[in-house]
């Protein structure tokens, strides 16, 4: 299952630091989904690195529309944080398609997850 996890960046913040924090927060709960077996999407992780070749002054441009077409993709998402209007558009979109809300790490089951190829390979290889 892919699982958008969406929460504050900008919202709520005065400094660099604050948006790094609320940052961090979500790359963690997207280790945490991925050690359940699920694959983790986080919008701005997405969306900064094309802001970053756009320039700043696209910022707005980017950031919601890039992160909403992500979250058009994924089955379920993870609301983390405090308010934010972006993670709560993210949250709405993946409802209104049928998709999962959590709202905790520990409402996410975890799955099998597939093999890489190239684990098999060598498992192959040995035998």
């Amino acid at each position: 299952m892919w699982v958008m996890v969406s929460g504050p960046y900008m919202s709520g913040t005065k400094d660099e630091a604050a948006r790094a924090a609320n940052l961090s927060a979500m790359n963690q709960a997207a280790l945490e989904v991925w050690k359940r077996g699920h694959v983790p999407v986080i919008g701005v992780n997405n969306a900064l690195p094309v802001i970053g070749a756009a320039g700043r002054e696209q910022f707005e441009a980017i950031m919601m529309p890039l992160s909403l077409a992500l979250a058009a993709r994924c089955d379920a998402v993870l609301r983390i944080g405090g308010p934010s209007q972006g993670a709560d558009q993210e949250v709405e979109l993946i409802r209104g398609k049928g998709g999962k809300v959590f709202h905790s790490l520990d409402e996410i089951e975890p799955a099998a997850r597939q093999p890489h190829p190239s684990t098999l390979r060598k498992a192959q290889d040995s035998g």
